[in-house]
């Protein structure tokens, strides 16, 4: 599992790590800086998402399209933005590194000459309708909304969905958006992985040639934010679905942390495949539902893990919340089986070495070497966090368990057919979602 790599720091602050990798003539730049939402603050949410859009819309030297120079080049790129940081990357032939670098270089560098108010009118618009498609007007879109606003309180920075509430977008003035570049996109809030067909001194020199000369930027401020419930919450939103689904979620640990691997683990065994134990019974057994799954949402200040479920046609959520408890309550009772537990390890370590298949993109080698490099300091942490998992016994992950999934500390979200209140919960509250 150890991907060689050797680390280098620029006079600016910018962090570099390359990979060697020979074998095939490309090479995967992925660029990390060190901004999410949680970096926002309530009324002004949403900024992070929009620059990772006024990033492809051309800077000083190219204020053009990002996409056509590159893919004319036999390159492929994207980016994203999560609550924690936001990444760009591109996997290009080894002749067309110069041209990966310099168009990140500029971008970090020389964006703000070049954005102007139209453009950041246009990628607004832009931004508003991808709300409405992906949350407003899909399926069960405003359940996430619903969750993160009751789990974290306003003033917490994952209150918020990454993709920003709408009053705040039409809010954000041209000089906000400008501001907040300034603080974040800079050299000294980023970290930069070459991986692929590139001699470790030969990136390096390439990256001082392209990066150098763009001055750090401010330290952003340390966020220390924490969140719980202290009892059941219950609420109820009607959307535009035809099968009732109920979510359920609990505080859980910071990404990397103690008992972080232990819940992973156990969403596994407990909802995720045919033979966990919530897809055997609510759907091979009982036929209650149409789907279950389990997830444990890892991230930097805080997670929380949740079970979803689907009722089946001619069934309520009471009956789903009824076979789900049971279920976890003997789990919660006696432990997980050996069998579980040897599943479950064999799971993750398959899912680690399909992760390094990949040179880059989103999840590769590249990837990975970043997501250690940002949140841990340590782009080699590969074997220790395959070892957070594989030495994780029955007895922690019982006690884990425990520790987390109370019945008096959930949140309990039923998302029904509109004017079908009557199938989700009794006694919910209505959500509150914007």
């Amino acid at each position: 599992m150890n991907i060689p790599f050797t680390q280098h720091t620029l006079d600016n602050g910018l962090r570099l790590v390359v990979h060697e990798d020979r074998r095939l003539p490309m090479v995967a730049v992925n660029l990390w800086y060190h901004v999410g939402s949680k970096n926002e603050r309530p009324g002004r949410t949403g900024f992070a998402h929009l620059f990772e859009h006024l990033m492809f819309e051309g800077s000083q030297h190219y204020d053009k399209g990002y996409f056509h120079p590159l893919q004319e080049a036999g390159a492929s790129l994207n980016g994203s933005t999560n609550p924690d940081r936001t990444n760009y990357w591109e996997v290009v032939p080894t002749n067309a590194l110069d041209l990966a670098l310099w168009m990140e270089s500029d971008r970090m560098g020389y964006l703000l000459p070049a954005l102007t108010v139209q453009k950041f009118e246009n990628q607004r618009d832009v931004v508003l309708n991808e709300r409405r498609q992906n949350y407003e007007n899909r399926p069960y879109g405003l359940a996430t909304m619903a969750i993160t606003a009751a789990l974290f309180p306003p003033e917490h920075p994952y209150h918020w969905m990454t993709i920003g509430e709408t009053s705040d977008l039409n809010a954000a003035t041209f000089e906000d958006v400008r501001a907040f570049f300034q603080t974040y996109y800079h050299p000294a809030n980023a970290s930069l992985v070459i991986a692929g067909d590139i001699e470790t001194a030969d990136a390096v020199d390439r990256v001082r040639t392209h990066f150098e000369e763009i001055p750090p930027g401010p330290k952003p401020r340390a966020i220390d934010a924490k969140a719980d419930l202290r009892s059941e919450v219950r609420l109820l939103l009607e959307d535009r679905v035809e099968l009732p689904r109920l979510y359920l979620a609990w505080h859980s640990p910071a990404m990397f942390t103690e008992g972080d691997a232990e819940m992973d683990l156990l969403s596994d065994l407990i909802a995720n495949g045919k033979v966990s134990r919530l897809y055997k019974t609510l759907v091979y057994e009982r036929r209650i539902a149409s789907e279950v799954m389990a997830f444990q949402n890892s991230r930097e200040l805080g997670g929380f893990w949740q079970v979803v479920a689907t009722a089946a046609p001619g069934h309520n959520l009471e009956e789903l919340d009824a076979a789900i408890t049971s279920e976890m309550m003997t789990l919660l009772a006696e432990g997980p089986t050996a069998d579980e537990m040897e599943r479950a390890h064999a799971q993750v370590e398959a899912q680690f070495v399909y992760r390094l298949q990949t040179l880059g993109g989103f999840g590769g080698k590249a990837d990975q070497l970043n997501a250690y490099s940002v949140f841990l300091d340590d782009p080699g942490y590969f074997e220790r966090d395959l070892e957070r998992y594989a030495n994780v016994t029955r007895e922690q992950l019982h006690r884990t368990a425990n520790k987390y999934l109370l019945k008096n500390n959930r949140l309990a979200l039923s998302v029904v057919p509109k004017g079908k209140s009557g199938l989700g919960l009794p006694h919910s509250d209505l959500a509150v979602v914007s």
